[in-house]
């Protein structure tokens, strides 16, 4: 059985999250003139504000993969190397399991989304060159400083799981075997079953939940 990870903020002052461990020296989140950087996770929660939904910096970014959640204009955000494109219309409800999956191409600089199966249109964001350098991800805070400048208001509370991330281009059919849970390649950059994450405060890892037929 697979493992989800709950991250509660129930103290105004605390701040937890979960931290990958990746000791290489560089990561390329797109792989080559016309690579993707796809990452998809599962979240639950009942936050009515803004939150983020996946955070990735590098040292020369803090906001070098950013999904967040606009709760005043009810929209989601990409963000790739500081520019963002803003995605609206997403049933987006509150104790709900929902599956979120980014991607973005360095060539063409387009982003797009696909929640809970259904893809989004492609906006503009960035294009021109790929990330380079050793990233932080951190799953329950938003980065505003490379592996810090966290704001409470921003945080996430709930529940979290099936976090991939791939260096390459997926096709639209392996976007929905990870959708809907069906044998599909691992991310090669982050894979949900093998990594190491630091858990920093009230995080809680637990059986993931499993429906009974």
């Amino acid at each position: 059985m697979g493992k989800e990870y709950s991250i509660q903020n129930s103290q105004p002052y605390s701040q937890p999250y979960a931290k990958s461990h990746r000791h290489q020296d560089e990561v390329l989140c797109a792989g080559d003139a016309v690579g993707m950087c796809c990452k998809s996770r599962r979240t639950f929660t009942d936050l009515n504000r803004d939150h983020v939904l996946f955070s990735m910096a590098v040292s020369s970014s803090s906001n070098a993969f950013l999904l967040f959640w606009d709760n005043t204009n009810k929209e989601i955000e990409p963000h790739v190397k500081e520019a963002k494109a803003e995605f609206r219309g997403f049933d987006y409800k509150l104790n709900m399991w929902h599956s979120i999956c980014a991607t973005w191409d360095s060539k063409s600089g387009l982003v797009q989304l696909w929640f809970d199966g259904l893809p989004s249109i492609k906006k503009y964001v960035s294009s021109g060159s790929n990330i380079r350098g050793r990233p932080i991800i951190i799953l329950g805070q938003e980065q505003d400083s490379y592996g810090g400048g966290f704001h409470d208001k921003q945080s996430f509370v709930g529940m979290v799981s099936d976090v991939h991330m791939w260096d390459y281009v997926l096709s639209s059919c392996e976007i929905q075997r990870y959708l809907n849970e069906l044998n599909f390649t691992p991310g090669n950059v982050l894979n949900w079953a093998a990594m190491e994450l630091q858990q920093i405060g009230r995080v809680v890892t637990e059986e993931k939940f499993m429906s009974c037929h």
